[in-house]
């Protein structure tokens, strides 16, 4: 039998400490609802939207395990802006699997941006991303990610261990479904300290400062015949979105 790590919640107002302190934090989708000003339970209209995902033709280790919608926003003093839509790029040093090229992606569809609980989710973040760096326009990424077991396993994260190349990532739970694996790992990016849990919550966040910690997921196998899990991620950057210096 395999042990599984509750994952550290804490309250949300310790959270920016957390962050400084650590590099991450965890809320429980109700800290996530009071961080952002809605009751948790509106998140669930987002939902739907991950049975239409598409698939993800850009992987390089040949499978077909991944799904996903992708879009960019800009949250700037308590407005948000959906930004034309664009591929999404990373640079080597961040991504050595997918790094390099300019991968476009189906665009999260309108309905799902439309939800009261969709600009509230992000203001809310850009507001933590604020108090920590500074107020600032920031630069969204959010990705919708589906990664099922349909070639007997799948990987959350291909690329391993890594980080994002942004300031902060936030990376949500939505969906766990017949399921073994898919465990969280957060390491130090200069030293020793790590921590290892698995989200089973819909919308849990683990909120990460990308230049001090590395994360990934480990893969999944199904119990019974088909599983999956459902993520989203929103990456927030300051300056720009990458590729566009």
């Amino acid at each position: 039998m395999v042990a599984t790590f509750q994952p550290p919640f804490i309250p949300p107002e310790t959270l920016l400490p957390r962050l400084a302190g650590r590099g991450y934090a965890l809320l429980s989708p109700a800290g996530l609802g009071v961080l952002c000003g809605m009751d948790a339970s509106a998140l669930h209209a987002l939902n739907p939207s991950w049975e239409d995902l598409q698939p993800d033709h850009y992987l390089r280790d040949g499978g077909n395990y991944r799904k996903r919608r992708h879009s960019c926003f800009i949250a700037d003093q308590g407005q948000l802006e959906q930004a034309p839509h664009r591929a999404h790029w990373q640079s080597q040093e961040y991504n050595a699997l997918h790094g390099g090229m300019r991968r476009w992606f189906e665009p999260m569809l309108a309905d799902t941006v439309a939800q009261p609980a969709w600009p509230a989710l992000l203001l809310g973040l850009a507001q933590v991303c604020s108090a920590a760096k500074g107020e600032q326009p920031w630069f969204v990424e959010a990705h919708q990610f589906r990664i099922d077991t349909a070639d007997g396993i799948g990987r959350p994260t291909p690329e391993g261990a890594h980080r994002d190349g942004v300031d902060f990532v936030a990376v949500l739970l939505v969906a766990r479904h017949a399921i073994s694996g898919g465990e969280t790992r957060v390491f130090a990016a200069d030293g020793p300290d790590g921590q290892r849990f698995t989200l089973a919550e819909p919308w849990a966040l683990m909120l990460l400062d990308d230049a001090r910690v590395i994360h990934e997921s480990t893969p999944i196998q199904p119990v019974g015949d088909y599983g999956y899990r459902d993520t989203l991620v929103l990456t927030f950057r300051a300056g720009a979105f990458q590729g566009d210096e």
